[in-house]
């Protein structure tokens, strides 16, 4: 293969939904760009080992069988770990992939060698509405980010690449030699932030993070978890959130942080839940806070 096509390693993670990665490898299979390989990490789904059914399906494919649940990170490090590519591109399986997506990615991020993660534009699956358009770094104070375009109307304004603090964690591209030099994604958080908590490492060791408006993938958001308001995804929001200030914010920004997060996140969900009457979502928060009390010293 030329030297101008680098090998590029698609690394997903297939738990429970079979469908949603059927559809994901469908649409990498019409992909233009010539030097792919695809590993796909099942990640100990409960209802069987769909692995054989996929792997007579899509003999090109290398499939990973966990023997556990290992996490968004712990899967995604599995397959970088099996992975031959010169970049490494995890995608969600909930994401859809334009024929044409990669060309235009792997062409900025050969002429930009300072860049040390990358996402293009990411749509909802209106294909109208963006999710993704590049993020603020997440506060010290209050562990929070924010994306920028997000619930926008794609009309071309964010079709130009600049640099930004945060990849979207269902389509990151890293080069190999980033990872050689950072190491794997933190498995501390299993679930959220932890692409964040990646991004920073890597920031810290001297890289830049892109968006790249050039190109664009679809994303069919909170599938895996069940959506927004799900218990698990209470549960890894809150406790995780807690993590991340643990471990990038230090002396009086992070006593700050605890208190803000004390005196305005702990009331303000605490009454939302019980006024809405979902007690199953207020006793995920409260897990979540106590996960970090008990487990302290672990970072």
């Amino acid at each position: 293969m030329p030297s101008n096509y680098p090998l590029v390693s698609f690394i997903t993670i297939n738990y429970i939904h079979i469908k949603e990665t059927i559809n994901f490898l469908e649409s990498a299979q019409k992909i233009t760009y010539p030097n792919v390989e695809i590993i796909v990490v099942d990640n100990d789904s409960p209802s069987g080992k769909p692995t054989s059914e996929l792997k007579e399906r899509y003999p090109h494919v290398h499939f990973i069988q966990s023997e556990k649940n290992l996490g968004f990170a712990g899967g995604n490090n599995l397959g970088i770990k099996a992975a031959k590519g010169d970049y490494y591109f995890l995608l969600n399986n909930d994401t859809i992939l334009y024929p044409d997506f990669l060309e235009p990615i792997i062409a900025f991020m050969e002429s930009h060698t300072d860049a040390g993660i990358a996402s293009p534009k990411v749509l909802f699956e209106d294909e109208k509405t963006i999710q993704y358009a590049g993020a603020v770094a997440i506060n010290k104070y209050t562990g929070r980010g924010k994306r920028l375009g997000l619930m926008e109307q794609d009309l071309g304004q964010y079709d130009r690449c600049y640099k930004t603090d945060l990849g979207h964690g269902a389509a990151l591209i890293v080069p190999k030699k980033v990872v050689d030099k950072v190491g794997l994604m933190p498995e501390i958080y299993f679930l959220y932030y932890e692409e964040h908590d990646w991004c920073e490492q890597i920031k810290r060791a001297g890289f830049s993070m892109y968006y790249l408006g050039i190109s664009k993938v679809i994303h069919k958001e909170s599938v895996s978890t069940g959506g927004d308001e799900s218990p698990l995804k209470v549960y890894y929001m809150t406790r995780n959130r807690i993590v991340y200030m643990r471990r990038n914010s230090y002396g009086l920004a992070f006593l700050a942080g605890l208190v803000v997060f004390t005196t305005s996140a702990v009331p303000k969900k605490t009454f939302q839940y019980l006024l809405t009457g979902k007690f199953n979502l207020l006793k995920a928060f409260f897990k979540g806070i106590l996960w970090n009390i008990v487990n302290w010293q672990t970072k």
